[in-house]
This record gives C-alpha cells, sequence and structure tokens, in this order.
C-alpha cells in the first residue's frame, strides 16, 4: 500500500500524499539550480527516467550519458548546506539552508549540489531518492505488494469498530468524530471540508462514507510531512521504525545516553496504536508523532522537573521567586484585594511575599493595597491562608516581608496572629554571630522567615522609632495619609515598632542601605536592603560591578516604581544579572516579564529557588554584568535553532471575523546578560491554515549560558499590527537537544491545549540529555588569529610574579583545546554534518558510505588499541582520504590532550591556590604599597580577573579532557555497532580510560 504523506505548499498548490508522489514528481522533472565548484549556479530540469534507475538533466554540454547519475550509485543524499561547494563563501548568503540538497555519489565519492525553490520540493526529492537508494530499481509499491501496510490495517480495524451496523459504511458525522478522537486538536469543519472533497473527487456524495475513503481521509489530514521525513530518514524499510532505528534516532539525533532495546520497545507499546506493531515492535507514522508530541519526549529536561541544584549554598546564592502585590487581581490603582491572589502566587512556587499592615476598623490589622476602603482583607485570613499553601508547591522558605503601616496596638495583634497560626513554622532563632553566611534553603526547609524592622538593642521599651521604608508609602499617599510620619527637611521618616513584632526579625532585618564600602565594612549577613527598581537600575548601570559583590553575601530585594500604577512589570533580567536575588514582581500581570520570571524558576522543580552562576558566588571572581563580549572562564555555547512547523495554533484573542486566517511567524528570543539578548523571526507562513511550515534555521551565541533564557513567541502578521498567538519560555539549561514540541501558552502562561511549535534544538559542544559541559566552542572554524587569554598586571610586584608563571600553561591550554575542537569541525565537515553533530553520528555516517555499494572500498575500525585508527585497505576515492586524514588528526589532537592535560592544569591550579594566599592580605599589601582610588580599584580588579582566569581556563580543560575521552568511548561503540570495528572487545568506558581531574574548589 502506499504510504501518505501530504505537503503543506507544493508548486502550484500541487498535493504530494504519498512516497510515491514523490516519484512522481521526480518523473515529472522540476527546475533546479546546479552549483559548480566554482560558486556560479545554473538552472536545469532534472528528471528521474522512467526506468527508475537514473536522474538525468538537460540542457547540458555533457553527452545525455554523462549528465545522468544511477541511482545505484549514490551513496549519499544530504539535506542542507553539507559540502564544501555549498559552504563556500560566494554561496552561503544567496539561499536558505533549508533550500538546498547534495548527492553524493559514484566511487570516488563525488557531490551534485542543488537548489531548489522551497523546503518542500526538497523534500519530495530527497525522500524519493533516499526511498529508492534503499530499494534499488523496485517500484515504490514493491515492498509488501498485496499486504497492506501496518497503518492501513489499523485504521481500517478503527473503521470496523465504529461500523456498529457492520454495513460498511459509516454516517460522515461518526467518522468526523472518530477522526477527531485520533487526532485532537483538530478542527471539525477541517475534517468535514476533507471529506466533501473526496467525495466530490470520486463523484460520490452523500451523508456516508466507506473505509477506503475513510483511511484516504486519515492519511491525508493526519500525516504531517516533516515527521513522516523525519520517519524515512531512520528507517531501514520506509514504512516504519524497527527496535534498531529508534535506537539510532534516540541515540543520535536526540541525544539520549543509555538507551537500551528494552526501552524502545516500552516507547513501542506505549504509542503504537496497532496491536500488530506492538507485538513486532515496529513504530509506523502514527505512533512516531504520538511519541514526538509526548511528555517523553519534551523540549523541558525531565531532570530540572524536579530539585537539582546544590541546596545546601548560603541563601544570598540563589534568585529567589518573590511577589510584590500578590492579593492583587487587577491593577494596583484599580485593583480590589483578593485572598486568592496569595493562593496563586503560593501555588506558583512564590517564596516571598509582601504583606502590608495598615490599622483596620475593627481594631485589627488589615492587608490592603486600593484606595478603597472597602477592598482590604483581615490580617488574620491572609496570615491563615499562607499557613496552609505556604509549603504546598515547595518545602524551601517562605520569606514573609512586612511593611508596617499599622498603630503599635495593632502592631502586637498582628505579632500575636503570627506566632500562635504559624507556631513552629516561624524562624525565630537569633542569627549566629560567628557565621559570615545565611544559613541555606536545606537547613531552613519548612521554615517561615520575617523580613522586617527591629528595634535598635539600646533600646528597652516596649515601643520604639525605628526608620521607614519607601515601600509601601505611594498607596499612603493615595489614601491621604502622606503626611501622617514625614520629616522635617527630609532624611528618612521614623515609625513606631512594637517589640513583639521586632523580636519575630531574625535573618532578615531590614536595613536602610547607604552605600557599598559602608555596607562592606559594617553590614552583618543577616541585613538586608530593599530598592526600588529606579534606584537599583542606577547601580546596575553605573557600578555593576560593586552591586554583583554586594550580592554574594547579602540579600538584595527590588520593588517596582511607585510610578508603575498600572502594575506592569520590571525586567527582572536587569537585576539577575547583578546578582539581586529578589526581585518582586506584580504576579496578577501576564506579559514578557512575567513570562520570563515565570520560566526562570520552573529550572529547579518550580521549588522558586535557583542557584545562581557560579562566577557570582565565588568570593574571588571578575564578572561584568554589562558585558558586551563572552565572559573570562566562561565559553559560549552557540544555538542551533530550527523552528519547523506549527500545530493546532489558535486565533489571535479577540480576533475579528470568523473566516480571519490566521498568517503566523515564530520570533525567538534570548534574554540574559547584555552581550546574549536578541531575537530572530522567521518568515511568515502564508494561507497556512492552522499547520503551518516554517521551515527556518536560527542561531544564537550564549555567553552565559546559566543565565540565558529561550523564549518563543507566536505572531499574526497583520499590517495594522502584529497580533499575540502564544508563547513559551524556557531557560537555556533546560533544553533538550534533537526534534522536540514546544507546548504554547496563553499571554497569562495558561497552556494551549495541542498547540504547538516543532523545532529541532542543537547545541554546539553540549552533550545531549541533560546537563552540557561548559566547554569551548567546537562551531568557529579556526581560520581567525588565535587570541589567548592572559593575565593581567596588579600593580603589585610580588602577586603580578606568582600570576605570570601561569602565562605559558595558559597559551598551552588554549592550544591543547582549539586544536581538537578544529579538528573534530574539520572531521564533521567532511562527513557532511554540522558542529552540532556527536561523534557517533560521525561514524555511522562514514560506515553508511562503505556499506552502500559492492565495490566500496575496505576501511576498518582498529578498536584493539585505546586510541582507534581508521585503516584503509588498497586504493581510497580522495574524499574518503580527506575523511580518513581529518579523522587521524582529531585522533592525535586527542591523544595530546588526554595525555598532557593534567600537568596543564595542575599549572593553572597552582597559580590559582598561590594567588588566592596572597587573598587575605590583600588590603595590608595595598596599604603598604600606597594604593588609593582609582589604582587600588584597577589592582583589585586585576586580581579577580586573573583568579576568574586561572579557574575558568582549568575548568575548560578539565572538560575538554572528558570530552575528549567521550568521544572515544562514542567512537569504540559506534565501531561495534556499524560493523566497520575489528578485534573490540566490549566498549571502554570513559572512566576506564583514564581518570577523570578532581573538581575545582569554588
Amino acid at each position: 500500500k502506499k504510504k501518505t504523506v501530504s505537503f503543506s505548499s507544493m508548486p502550484n498548490d500541487r498535493k504530494i500524499n504519498s512516497t510515491a508522489a514523490c516519484i512522481s514528481l521526480m518523473l515529472e522533472g522540476c527546475e533546479l539550480k546546479k552549483v559548480r565548484s566554482n560558486s556560479r549556479m545554473y538552472s536545469r530540469f532534472f528528471v528521474l527516467d522512467a526506468d527508475m534507475r537514473s536522474v538525468r538533466w538537460e540542457p547540458s554540454k555533457k553527452d545525455s550519458e554523462k549528465a545522468k547519475i544511477e541511482i545505484k550509485s549514490v551513496k549519499e543524499v544530504r539535506v542542507g548546506k553539507k559540502t564544501p561547494v555549498l559552504r563556500s563563501n560566494g554561496l552561503s548568503d544567496q539561499f536558505p539552508d533549508e533550500c538546498a540538497f547534495s548527492i553524493i555519489y559514484g566511487d570516488n565519492y563525488e557531490s551534485l549540489d542543488l537548489v531548489a525553490s522551497s523546503a518542500d520540493v526538497v523534500s519530495a526529492w530527497v525522500m524519493g531518492l533516499r526511498y529508492l537508494v534503499s530499494y534499488g530499481k523496485h517500484s515504490p509499491e514493491a515492498p509488501g505488494t498485496g499486504h497492506p501496510s501496518l497503518r492501513t490495517s489499523w485504521i481500517s480495524s478503527v473503521f470496523d469498530l465504529a461500523d456498529l451496523e457492520k454495513s460498511g459504511r459509516i454516517p460522515v458525522s461518526r467518522a468526523v468524530q472518530l477522526i477527531k478522537a485520533l487526532n485532537p486538536g483538530m478542527k471539525t469543519s477541517t475534517i468535514e471540508l476533507k471529506f466533501k472533497e473526496l467525495q466530490k473527487a470520486i463523484e460520490r456524495p452523500g451523508t456516508e462514507v466507506a473505509c477506503d475513503l475513510f483511511v484516504e481521509a486519515y492519511c491525508e489530514l493526519c500525516t504531517r510531512p516533516e515527521i513522516f521525513f523525519l520517519l524515512v530518514q531512520f528507517s531501514s524499510n520506509k514504512e516504519y521504525l524497527g527496535v534498531k532505528d529508534l535506537l539510532m534516532f534516540l541515540e543520535v539525533e536526540q541525544g539520549m545516553e543509555g538507551v537500551t532495546e528494552e526501552k524502545c520497545l516500552e516507547i513501542v507499546s506505549k504509542y503504537e496504536p496497532s496491536k500488530e506493531g506492538r507485538e513486532k515492535g515496529y513504530l509506523a507514522i502514527d505512533g512516531f508523532t504520538r511519541y514526538l508530541l509526548s511528555a517523553d519526549c519534551s523540549i523541558f529536561d525531565p531532570q530540572h522537573r524536579k530539585v537539582c541544584q546544590d541546596m545546601a549554598q548560603p541563601l544570598s546564592h540563589y534568585y529567589i521567586s518573590s511577589a510584590h502585590s500578590a492579593c492583587l487581581l487587577e491593577d494596583n490603582f484599580w485593583g480590589r484585594s483578593d485572598i486568592s491572589g496569595y493562593i496563586s502566587a503560593l501555588g506558583l512556587g512564590c517564596r516571598s511575599i509582601e504583606l502590608v499592615l495598615w490599622d483596620g476598623p475593627d481594631g485589627e490589622p488589615v492587608v490592603y493595597t486600593s484606595p478603597s476602603a472597602a477592598s482590604c482583607v483581615p490580617f488574620r485570613a491572609v496570615v491563615g491562608l499562607i499557613d496552609q499553601h505556604a509549603f504546598t508547591a515547595s518545602a524551601y522558605p517562605l520569606i514573609l516581608c512586612l511593611v508596617v503601616r499599622c498603630s503599635a496596638p495593632q502592631q502586637r495583634l498582628a505579632a500575636q496572629c503570627l506566632r500562635k497560626t504559624l507556631g513552629e513554622k516561624l524562624y525565630l532563632e537569633p542569627p549566629n554571630p560567628v557565621a559570615s553566611y545565611l544559613p541555606s534553603p536545606e537547613e531552613l526547609k519548612g521554615r517561615i522567615l520575617i523580613k522586617g524592622k527591629k528595634l535598635p538593642p539600646t533600646c528597652e521599651d516596649s515601643e520604639g522609632e525605628v526608620s521607614d521604608e519607601e515601600e509601601g508609602w505611594e498607596l499612603a499617599r493615595r489614601l491621604g495619609q502622606e503626611d501622617r510620619e514625614a520629616p522635617e527637611g527630609g532624611g528618612l521618616r521614623r515609625v513606631r515598632l512594637s517589640r513583639e513584632l521586632s523580636e519575630l526579625v531574625s535573618l532578615c532585618q531590614a536595613v536602610p542601605f547607604q552605600d557599598f564600602e559602608s555596607s562592606r565594612r559594617g553590614q552583618r549577613y543577616w541585613e538586608m536592603c530593599s530598592f526600588s527598581e529606579v534606584e537599583a537600575g542606577r547601580f546596575a548601570n553605573e557600578c555593576p560591578a560593586e552591586l554583583v559583590s554586594y550580592n554574594k553575601r547579602f540579600l538584595s530585594r527590588i520593588y517596582p516604581s511607585p510610578m508603575r500604577i498600572d502594575a506592569s512589570n520590571m525586567n527582572p533580567q536587569d537585576f539577575w544579572k547583578c546578582g539581586c536575588q529578589m526581585v518582586a514582581m506584580n504576579y496578577q500581570t501576564p506579559g514578557l516579564m512575567m513570562d520570563l520570571n515565570a520560566g526562570w524558576f520552573r529550572q529547579n522543580g518550580a521549588c522558586g529557588y535557583v542557584l545562581r552562576p557560579a562566577i557570582m558566588r565565588e568570593e574571588v571572581s571578575y564578572f561584568s554584568a554589562n558585558a558586551k563580549d563572552s565572559l573570562p572562564g566562561v565559553p559560549a555555547q552557540l544555538l542551533h535553532l530550527k523552528v519547523i512547523s506549527g500545530q493546532n495554533l489558535p486565533k489571535p484573542k479577540g480576533s475579528g471575523a470568523k473566516g480571519e486566517v490566521v498568517e503566523p511567524y515564530v520570533c525567538a528570543e534570548i534574554h540574559g546578560i547584555p552581550a546574549d539578548c536578541a531575537e530572530h523571526r522567521t518568515k511568515t507562513a502564508l494561507q497556512s491554515g492552522d499547520n503551518p511550515i516554517f521551515d527556518e534555521s536560527l542561531e544564537f551565541q550564549i555567553n552565559l549560558p546559566e543565565l540565558a533564557v529561550l523564549r518563543f513567541v507566536v505572531l499574526d502578521d497583520d499590517y495594522i499590527g502584529d497580533e499575540f498567538i502564544a508563547q513559551y519560555t524556557i531557560p537555556f539549561e533546560c533544553l533538550q537537544p534533537g526534534y522536540r514540541h514546544v507546548p504554547l501558552q496563553s499571554l497569562a502562561g495558561e497552556p494551549l491545549p495541542h498547540a504547538t511549535l516543532f523545532v529541532h534544538v542543537a547545541i554546539t559542544d553540549r552533550r545531549g540529555g541533560g546537563k552540557g559541559h561548559r566547554r569551548g566552542l567546537a562551531g568557529r572554524r579556526g581560520r581567525r588569529v588565535r587570541e589567548y587569554t592572559s593575565t593581567k598586571a596588579t600593580g603589585i610586584k610580588a602577586i603580578d610574579e606568582v600570576f605570570r608563571t601561569a602565562t605559558q600553561p595558559l597559551r598551552e591550554a588554549t592550544d591543547l583545546r582549539e586544536n581538537v575542537q578544529n579538528a573534530l569541525v574539520s572531521f564533521k565537515e567532511l562527513c557532511g554534518l554540522t558542529p552540532a553533530a556527536n561523534m557517533k553520528q560521525c561514524i555511522l555516517t562514514v560506515s553508511t558510505w562503505l556499506l552502500h555499494s559492492d565495490s566500496a572500498p575496505s576501511v576498518t575500525l582498529n578498536l584493539a588499541e585505546q586510541y582507534p585508527p581508521m585503516e584503509a585497505q588498497g586504493p581510497i576515492p580522495d574524499l574518503l582520504r580527506k575523511v580518513l586524514t581529518a579523522y587521524e588528526t582529531m585522533i592525535q589532537t586527542s591523544r595530546t590532550l588526554i595525555e598532557s592535560a593534567d600537568a596543564v592544569y595542575g599549572k593553572l591550579i597552582q597559580a590559582q591556590q598561590a594567588g588566592m594566599d596572597f587573598h587575605k592580605e590583600l588590603h595590608r599589601i595595598e596599604t603598604k604599597e600606597g594604593l588609593r582610588g582609582r589604582k587600588l580599584q584597577k589592582a583589585l580588579e586585576s586580581f579577580a580577573w586573573n583568579i576568574t582566569v586561572l579557574k575558568g581556563q582549568a575548568d575548560l580543560l578539565k572538560h575538554a579532557k572528558a570530552e575528549a575521552l567521550d568521544n572515544l568511548w562514542q567512537i569504540h561503540n559506534a565501531g561495534q555497532s556499524c560493523g566497520i570495528g575489528r578485534n573490540g572487545s566490549a566498549s571502554p568506558e570513559p572512566s576506564r580510560l583514564q581518570a577523570p581531574l578532581e573538581p575545582i574548589p569554588e
């Protein structure tokens, strides 16, 4: 039976609805551009011979026998710019990657490089060619002739179950419901229209459909061409994925490790709808589509769905999910206080809630933030709610930020209420005076901390005066109480504070901020400051390094400007990049800023705490929040993102008439440090309905991966103004590589049923299936002048002499890493793969060439050796010789790296530790050397830079060694599985090759 696939935008609106139709298009022929090695392009008419044994082109200066390629000589069909000719500088910008493909053929592995008018034409030719290469001269119907395919049998059995009367026909309405049940999200109108089209085509309109028509309708409606194309690519019989095909797909394309045949059978039994498929271990197109759409194949790394970060660091080392006016459901001015706002915020993992206490009408304090007295909520009710919901979403500590605006008697009632209701959960132990940092979230699990003012130790009365905070006075002004406590001649306001409330404050004592120097000398670790976004923004722009340094020991809370009367949100990234832990958000206001906040806090089991990047936590480190380039010691990474298609996209909210067509495009945004912030968009998918094909590749360089967030936004292209359709926000560290579906959400962050984007994710130099190593960027070719990271002079002779000893090891470390990276990229390119490919893919590709021909040269991998050589017997073609040479270079550079890394690493760490020995004496040495002002600042900056560079470069070398060992393991593994390895025993474990380097302490 025919295999069905339906392309969306073939030339002249022609539908391709089977593999046979791909070949039919090739038999008719079409115009393609042939690319020559001199980078010139010529339009030629390409056609498949009637006997399906050759592809020929015309006009051509060659005689007709030379202007052709025999199918049996084809070694490989590559999609994209995957040959030296297509990669050449003269061409790379003239056409998109998805419109190019290459046919590698002949004993000399020549390449015929072609450019088509659209990605759909490429898909048809590539699918048809791969099919013919697999089946030789047999026609597409040949396999299993006379036997219905797995898919047809299954759809027919579904039809039989629905045919209650056993008449061989079912009502159209039942057929529509059946297809809708099998493909949730598809519109009823789309299915009804398809049945009408098919009935009209066979001139058999009516209220009932027969089985063959039902099968045809299902196949046309429910076959996604992009997934069918993927299946054909990995299937050994082009009909379904066997267990070995599926295992290959999961390992090679999805980056999964440790996949077994048992695991593959589990996937088949879970997702394959046909009984026969499940019994035989086959995953056909419907099962494969279901698997790709499932949670098991999510773009979000499942490792991050639970708490996966170290929770034993001091509290100041984490970002903390914080709410500003959690009880508000609307904006600040017109908002009405409603208790459900607290439940919602706590349910989302919020770990810091603000409570502004006011005098209540019945002698008891109330919480309200709206000018309407009728909208207040009793404080007692709020505390009861917090007690009930504090730890439902997260077990880690909750911080209640009390802003006191009520009288001392009502403060006493508030304190009693907190003690009585929260009981043991309240953390009341005094701070440890000998400690230097706050306790960890792990130590404070299940506890509630009160952040607020505290009476000075000298005050012995039942109440006293303390300085007030600016926060919360905007509302007081609206309530007409702004002058109640206004001090004369400016300065900080003073308020009365009761002892009972003061005694509830322990680890989060609110103090006014003076300046960074005063904080460095006199602030104690349990004291914290609140900054308005305007003040914090000024520090972030004018002295970011000092703000980062301040946040290593102390908590800081940033609250929105009082000018935001519409409860809009500030950009939390502006403050996260400086290490500010608590950026208070208006949870009730959806939009970009809240998307970033919600997406960011998903990455650690949505527990409300996210560990800050190491470069922001280490006592001595150089980090510039406003860096416009890569950071010392933190390797940049390259994100290759292919946006393939969209599924079941809704119309924009409140969009016009029922018949309006959505013309969507996708915007991919990176939010992070300024050097990383970027945005790329796809072209608009015109007249595409709910399931547009984009097929567009985007690329981003990420300099600080730990702080980067990727946001997908789908918009409707409209000349009046582009309308929002959907979004999804995910931290960069949570991305899984491979083919993934993005579960789209509404503006308010709610899931949109069945609305997805289908994408391919690859991160250069990061291993798939979990946390990536922090590595150098292999995707950059070594054609540029090599740049070496060096230390900077501090101006203190003894210290500079120590750092000077690291000059040579720093150069050696860079050379070792970059030599391997350049060799890897060359080898991958010659294999026709991208820099994001793994070593297993490379070996499997080479083995495919060798196994595709009877006259293939004999090339083997000698697996008996630790560094397996690739050996050729007899003469070999030029391309294969280049591949072998590149492989040999890669093996030799890897060997040099593995064998030299320990010694170079030792020298770098020795220099770093020798530098750190000076750290405690730094201030004494500065005084002795007479350094002041700008010179002193420069010396401190250079010292921090040097320590960061040495640790960072040692780190990179450690990971490069682990990577090289892993590549050797992949070579052994792939060599055995694909049949070109010889003398192979069990694959060596990476750890057995050589012990990894010890981790570097912070």
